[in-house]
């Protein structure tokens, strides 16, 4: 099990510590709705660290993640970031991930935690460009500081102005004293903030900084378990839930990063192919109309009692108080406004089909 630079503060701060993709990491501290509230109207603090982090540099930067993945990372500019996924060349999803563009040669890619080793062997295999990668994942560490009053409860730490980080830009400045820190806005709340990404010996006094700059703003430590409830109330994919090697990015509603109009990439064939012919399934939003809260996998059915599809995330809602998920269900099922069933527990349990997201401010 490894310890992110930060996990001896969590437990000091008497963090309920859980195993995650191979990390010790705090699920919770004072409690998931206190934690999700802190974050939907103040300002909370999550270590991610767990993430990984590749370097691309070289003037064939830009052609292996062209190859790699589906969105277009020719667009972008310097100071960008791109939400993007790589095809498993069998149709389905290796990762999401995001991209940040420093300069034409230079290339952050972030990765989830528990893909790390099989993402780094994946792209590492289809390096055949003028490309130089390194896998920095143990030397950073990462805190997305998020909620509406972020901005003001840190802007005393840098002289960025962080108002003017848009929605998936960054910058690379100084940060509570710290040089060289990456200040992004891709946030995975819908609450607003941004993330700091720091080397490992700095993260303490980072973290240490942005607790006292945020004191009279009510900031808080929140866990991973109110990460997930914040990002299923904005519906956003989690990787090995809701998308994994078996899911089409079309068929999990991202045909919006997947550019089949630029130049060829792993699977372009086939998603061309899918995106002519229509998926036989759909990832779809649903809230619960009777009681009971939808778990990971639990069967779907239509209204004459045949299974459909299955749960791929779900919970109760702490902003709404109503239970949402995700799932897949037959094309044929997936209009919104459709009546659908969630069996818990042997028993048929009314839903109904809605639209992203969720939760709207």
């Amino acid at each position: 099990m490894k310890n992110t630079a930060l996990s001896n503060v969590h437990e000091e701060l008497g963090a309920k510590m859980v195993p995650f993709a191979g990390y010790n990491m705090p699920v919770q501290y004072e409690g998931v709705n206190l934690e999700h509230k802190t974050v939907r109207e103040g300002v909370g603090v999550f270590d991610v660290s767990h993430m990984g982090e590749f370097i691309l540099t070289g003037p064939g930067s830009l052609d292996l993640i062209q190859k790699v993945t589906s969105n277009d990372a020719s667009v972008m500019t310097e100071g960008r970031a791109q939400y993007s996924c790589m095809p498993n060349g069998k149709g389905g999803i290796i990762d999401d991930l995001i991209i940040y563009k420093f300069n034409d040669e230079k290339y952050l890619l972030v990765v989830n935690a528990s893909n790390i080793d099989k993402d780094w062997n994946w792209i590492s295999s289809h390096n055949t460009f003028d490309c130089q990668l390194r896998n920095v994942s143990d030397d950073y560490s990462l805190l997305a500081i998020q909620g509406p009053k972020a901005v003001e409860a840190m802007q005393q730490l840098t002289h960025v102005n962080l108002s003017e980080i848009n929605y998936y830009h960054f910058e690379v400045n100084t940060f509570a004293g710290i040089d060289n820190v990456i200040i992004s806005a891709t946030g995975y709340t819908g609450s607003g903030g941004f993330e700091i990404y720091c080397k490992n010996d700095a993260a303490e006094e980072v973290w240490k900084k942005v607790f006292e700059a945020g004191a009279d703003y009510g900031i808080k430590p929140i866990g991973l378990a109110a990460r997930d409830t914040l990002r299923l109330e904005m519906g956003f994919c989690l990787y090995g839930n809701d998308i994994d090697d078996t899911t089409s990015p079309l068929e999990a509603g991202l045909g919006w990063i997947t550019k089949l109009n630029k130049e060829d990439f792993i699977d372009k064939d086939f998603l061309t192919k899918q995106k002519e012919e229509g998926t036989s399934r759909k990832l779809v939003a649903f809230e619960m109309i009777d009681r009971g809260i939808p778990r990971h996998d639990y069967p779907i059915q239509n209204a004459s009692g045949e299974v459909i599809g299955r749960v791929t995330s779900g919970t109760m809602s702490p902003s709404m108080q109503k239970a949402i998920g995700l799932g897949y269900v037959t094309k044929t099922d997936s209009e919104i406004e459709t009546e659908v069933f969630i069996e818990i527990r042997n028993k048929a349990v009314k839903a109904k089909i809605v639209k992203l997201p969720f939760y709207r401010k």
